[in-house]
């Protein structure tokens, strides 16, 4: 038997968008990859949990997918871009980016609903920021 050895390969190709002919629109959180988090685009989750000595960032993520999950359901097909998810001492804050596809009668009930069912589910006060577009806002075409 013998030992079969080759090149590293040291290309990082998860979560990248692939170049095509410049036809594929793309939004501002797709355009750039992942290692630039931080340094050209913010986090999407902002709360003190992963500072040295807190406690509790496990839960913190845990909850924050079953937001993202909750909302992506509830207002299904209507998200523009990713959410937001700021807590502020007690108050957990949701900035969206929504798409004009409900009445705005519907729309208005769904953010309430949202707000008085999440704020039930983690016994803190939930406010949602929301913004309407008429179409999905293209960063560039790759």
């Amino acid at each position: 038997r013998a030992i079969q050895t080759s090149a590293v390969c040291l290309k990082n190709r998860a979560a990248r968008v692939r170049v095509g002919k410049g036809d594929r629109p793309v939004t501002y959180e797709h355009a750039l990859r992942p290692h630039d988090i931080g340094h050209r685009k913010g986090w999407l989750s902002q709360h003190t949990s992963n500072l040295c000595g807190e406690e509790g960032a496990a839960d913190r993520v845990v909850e924050d997918v079953f937001v993202r999950r909750f909302i992506f359901g509830t207002f299904h097909g209507c998200l523009a871009n990713e959410l937001i998810i700021k807590r502020r001492g007690n108050l957990l804050l949701i900035c969206a980016l929504m798409l004009q596809k409900l009445p705005p009668q519907k729309f208005y009930f769904l953010v309430g609903y949202t707000e008085a069912l999440l704020s039930h589910f983690y016994k803190c006060p939930v406010k949602m920021e929301v913004q309407t577009l008429e179409q999905p806002v293209v960063y560039k075409y790759l």
